[in-house]
């Protein structure tokens, strides 16, 4: 069963992938692609300022041209990244079985799709939203990836513990006020989490010359505002695809299969 599960779940991350990269090739690539066009016109700035210096320029090229990154990259990695997502959700789907109650499949499906795009993208991204490639320090690269990593972990290990502090109070306080007190202390875990992590700042400032005069703007606010929004876009449609694709395969598969047990309590 469990196979079934999985296979069908890396089905669904699948086309969450490829419907994810459609949307970010239409929205995103456009300012991706302004991004490149002033990570160039800035470069040029900071050579003439070399020259000008008498320091010697070093030469730059790109392995692969714009169309590739732009369509068979772009489209690769997010299907790939689709399948990976889906085999998680999957996995997630599978152990929320028979332990959360009289949750249609379907039902469970959407909630388990909602908490993982919640859990890995969201949350993470008010900490460390998404730039542009064309934008950020390359040496600081490993250092932003470890902390943004961390904030993955720690926004799935809150997630994890909220659903189980919902259950625990459930009985007590009742489905509603437990959802409320559960996620209230999300919330707050969440934003001390956020304050303890350190602040990343990668966004270019304006290029000045040795008098302190700007020769070269700093980065649109707007391109960056419409990245981040049509990131968010691109995360939604690959989950919200795998919670919609997944729910009725998973309604057929689990239809008259017999109910898994919630594992026993053992009293020591």
């Amino acid at each position: 069963m469990e196979k079934r599960i999985i296979w069908r779940g890396m089905l669904a991350g699948a086309i969450g992938g490829l419907l994810a990269f459609v949307f970010a090739r239409i929205f995103a690539e456009p300012q991706i692609q302004q991004a490149i066009d002033y990570e160039d016109g800035r470069d040029h700035a900071q050579e003439a300022l070399n020259s000008a210096a008498g320091i010697v320029p070093h030469e730059h090229g790109e392995v692969f041209s714009r169309a590739v990154q732009g369509n068979v990259g772009i489209g690769v990695g997010l299907i790939l990244f689709g399948v990976a997502m889906g085999a998680l959700f999957a996995v997630a789907y599978a152990i929320c079985l028979g332990r959360t109650g009289r949750v249609r499949p379907r039902t469970l499906a959407l909630l388990v799709a909602g908490g993982g795009f919640l859990g890995i993208y969201l949350v993470p991204f008010v900490k460390y939203p998404a730039n542009p490639p064309a934008i950020g320090d390359a040496d600081t690269i490993q250092q932003r990836s470890s902390y943004y990593l961390l904030m993955v972990v720690g926004s799935i290990l809150l997630l994890v513990l909220t659903v189980w502090l919902g259950k625990r109070l459930q009985a007590r306080f009742g489905t509603w006020n437990a959802t409320l007190i559960a996620g209230g202390v999300f919330i707050a875990a969440t934003a001390i989490v956020m304050l303890v992590l350190p602040r990343v700042a990668e966004t270019p400032q304006p290029l000045t010359d040795a008098s302190g005069t700007i020769v070269f703007p700093g980065f649109p606010a707007d391109v960056l505002f419409h990245f981040r929004f049509y990131a968010i876009g691109a995360q939604l449609v690959l989950w919200a695809t795998i919670g919609l694709v997944f729910a009725p395969m998973a309604e057929r598969l689990l239809a008259g299969a017999p109910a898994r047990p919630a594992p026993a309590l053992v009293n020591g």
